[in-house]
């Protein structure tokens, strides 16, 4: 079943978080480029001292504990979040206002 959602991942060209067992480690931001076999070629990037490194390395399948997907984000700057206009009212996010009546 890994190794579908690992082709499904790949074919997609999404990024995504793996986790390596055999050297307990978070990869983030990686692009799962080839699945070989029991071999997979990722790329991602670092950045230590504002300088930006791309890596790209060979796993073997086994040593994934764990993939994850980011589905979606939300800016931190900007805390008003836009709702569409042909949203249902029922699904529409209104903005909470303290109500006048209390105290």
């Amino acid at each position: 079943m890994l190794h579908r959602k690992i082709y499904q991942l790949c074919t997609e060209g999404r990024e995504v978080c793996l986790f390596l067992r055999d050297q307990q480690r978070w990869i983030d931001g990686a692009t799962i480029l080839s699945l070989e076999g029991d071999l997979v070629i990722i790329r991602y990037e670092t950045e230590e001292d504002d300088e930006i490194s791309s890596w790209e390395e060979m796993v073997r399948l086994e040593s994934i504990g764990a993939i994850s997907q980011k589905i979606a984000s939300v800016s931190r700057y900007n805390s008003e979040i836009t709702v569409s206009d042909e949203c249902p009212e029922a699904e529409q996010i209104h903005p909470r206002f303290p109500d006048s009546n209390q105290d």
